[in-house]
């Protein structure tokens, strides 16, 4: 299943996506007929309920599948404007930095490939959905670049997780599109505030449950601007994969459902570019993960 979180004239919704994602089954209109088992108010919520989420969603598509007025309880694409998957999520995302090695050397040299995993966040407050507008800031930042990235979705909580157990703590995954402000990375040398200004990470359009990705470790992974590739890598290519990610952050520190991790960006940002190639007002990024969706958003 895919699920996505929307709009419809201000309403906040989630569903699912049809199989041939041609149009979404809205689950709280299911659930104004069917009664039973409860659904959550959000994605959220259903992902905090674990596995028994699920299990409502399947009964709750098979009754609306099953009645003559299907139709009610299938929303168009056309009419909904996107929300993230997570429209506010209750934590910052945490970011994996340079995870790609031919990235970490354009952005410095052999020297920069990290021998244990780096970690940053962006603030929640930064999350906007696919089709979202993408803020400038030119007030702040002449250096706005573009890092298309494989999220991770947290579905089940855990502290001290065996990386042999860390995939079944996932709920999903996602796409992310990490916003930066080179400018103000360098000149507050850390990475926060160049990653926080608000609209700095679209998200989406869904959260690919967990049970459809064979392994998320084989996935191709692509950025366009404006139709020009400029990033072309497959998962395979981490430094450090999921699993590892997921068992060295919960050493110590409890992972709870609805985190969130993007997992790192191969080489091909503007800033690698000589001369470099920064984002401007008007520029279309997209970018497309095999088996998870396509996330496209422009720059206002």
């Amino acid at each position: 299943m895919k699920f996505v979180s929307y709009s419809i004239d201000g309403a906040l919704s989630y569903g699912v996506l049809s199989d041939f994602e041609d149009f979404i089954w809205d689950l709280p209109s299911i659930q104004q007929k069917y009664e039973s088992p409860k659904l959550p108010e959000s994605l959220l919520e259903g992902i905090k309920m674990g596995e028994s989420f699920m299990d409502a969603v399947k009964d709750a598509l098979e009754f609306g599948q099953t009645q003559d007025d299907c139709s009610s309880f299938k929303i168009s694409l056309e009419k909904v404007a996107f929300a993230a998957p997570i429209p506010r999520p209750g934590k910052n995302i945490m970011c994996v930095g340079k995870n790609y090695r031919d990235h970490a050397i354009e952005l410095g040299s052999e020297a920069d490939i990290p021998s244990h995993i780096m970690m940053f966040t962006k603030a929640p407050t930064t999350v906007i959905g696919h089709e979202g507008l993408i803020d400038c800031h030119s007030d702040v930042t002449s250096e706005l670049d573009y890092e298309g990235e494989l999220a991770v979705v947290i579905g089940k909580e855990g502290k001290n997780i065996r990386r042999d157990h860390a995939l079944e703590h996932v709920f999903g995954y996602t796409i992310v599109n990490d916003i930066t402000a080179r400018d103000l990375q360098s000149r507050h040398k850390q990475f926060f505030i160049g990653k926080s200004l608000d609209t700095f990470c679209p998200m989406g359009p869904s959260i690919t449950h967990a049970s459809m990705i064979e392994d998320p470790g084989q996935l191709k992974i692509t950025t366009t601007v404006n139709g020009e590739v400029r990033q072309q890598s497959d998962t395979s290519h981490f430094i450090f994969p999921i699993d590892e990610i997921i068992s060295e952050l919960s050493k110590g520190m409890t992972l709870e459902p609805g985190d969130i991790i993007a997992t790192g960006t191969p080489a091909g940002v503007g800033k690698g570019f000589k001369p470099p190639r920064f984002l401007k007002s008007g520029d279309e990024i997209v970018i497309e993960i095999e088996n998870i969706g396509i996330l496209k958003n422009k720059v206002k």
